[in-house]
């Protein structure tokens, strides 16, 4: 079965340690998206903004870096900046290739450097990763849970969706998730977020979230981050200890794509990996190559052969038509 993964963050450890995209000794490279069966790679432009001196200078490098490659690559992967774009490369046998920010504050509050990326092929904007920004704020303090957008992240969000960007909510506070709710007028994503219910984290959206996420088009994409999926009841804000077990199966992981299916409906999950920038993940779900095994646990796990080809690449389909046309 064919799939599109929504994130991971192969370009950026390309850029820090070397190697090709052709074959490497990372989770995602062609060879393992072809042995998967990868329609669409969403791969995205990530740093920890904070931390770095020149975050515009250094996106700009990675852009360059995956143009490079996917020209080196040309008769295996296509970047896309469109729908009609991620048909012409199927319809070749090529994979479709989407490029996107994990963090606006690369931008540094400046809405032209939206529009430069824009042109270079970027087709989603993660509006926050782990640190607070001019456009809002993460959900990693119960203090910045509650913070909507600002009024920059407010316009920011608007000229994405004149332009043809998805807006990402991965990472972002709950406050900013409902200001997106309020001001889009599109779909928009949770790349790689799974359900809180299931493990108590602030980086999965609980249940009125995905009730809303669903309602408005939209789909999250099941993050395999170890951390993510286990299951896990308490504070969400309560880090996990040092030693403590975070080892988690493909069972874990088919539990939030069925929770997800009942309170957000059968077409607002996706996948997400978040490959190449996670520590563990399920067992046996070690790179793109083992994409298949999904399949199964989501079999086990009750869901139907439509719901199952729906997450691993229609819903994601459908969003990238209805925001990307």
């Amino acid at each position: 079965m064919k799939f599109i993964d929504l994130h991971c963050d192969t370009l950026s450890r390309l850029l820090s340690k070397g190697g090709e995209l052709a074959s490497s000794e990372l989770q995602v490279d062609l060879d393992k998206l072809a042995r998967g069966g990868c329609e669409a790679q969403f791969f995205a432009i990530f740093m920890p903004v904070a931390h770095v001196e020149k975050p515009y200078e250094r996106c700009v490098e990675m852009l360059e870096l995956g143009a490079r490659e996917f020209e080196k690559n040309s008769d295996r992967i296509s970047l896309c900046r469109s729908y009609d774009d991620l048909v012409a490369a199927r319809n070749t046998g090529r994979i479709g290739a989407f490029l996107t920010i994990e963090d606006s504050g690369i931008f540094e509050c400046d809405i032209d450097k939206l529009h430069e990326v824009y042109d270079r092929g970027v087709r989603l904007v993660t509006i926050t990763w782990n640190f607070k920004n001019a456009a809002g704020s993460p959900n990693n303090t119960p203090e910045f849970s509650e913070e909507g957008l600002s009024a920059h992240g407010i316009e920011m969000v608007a000229e994405m969706e004149r332009l043809g960007v998805i807006p990402d909510a991965s990472h972002l506070s709950d406050g900013g998730f409902w200001s997106l709710v309020e001001h889009c007028k599109k779909p928009f994503v949770c790349s790689h977020s799974n359900a809180r219910e299931v493990a108590s984290v602030t980086r999965n959206l609980d249940n009125d979230m995905l009730k809303a996420l669903g309602e408005c088009g939209g789909v999250t994409g099941l993050n395999f981050c170890d951390y993510f999926v286990r299951p896990r009841t308490g504070d969400m804000f309560n880090h996990p200890q040092e030693g403590e077990d975070m080892s988690c199966t493909l069972d874990d992981l088919a539990a939030h794509a069925a929770h997800i299916v009942k309170y957000a409906g059968e077409d607002a999950c996706a996948l997400g990996s978040d490959f190449d920038g996670i520590g563990g993940w399920p067992k046996g779900l070690d790179d793109a190559s083992r994409m298949p095994l999904i399949s199964d646990a989501l079999y086990r796990k009750g869901l139907t052969e439509r719901q199952i080809e729906k997450i691993f690449h229609l819903n994601a389909e459908r969003v990238i038509k209805d925001c990307l046309a």
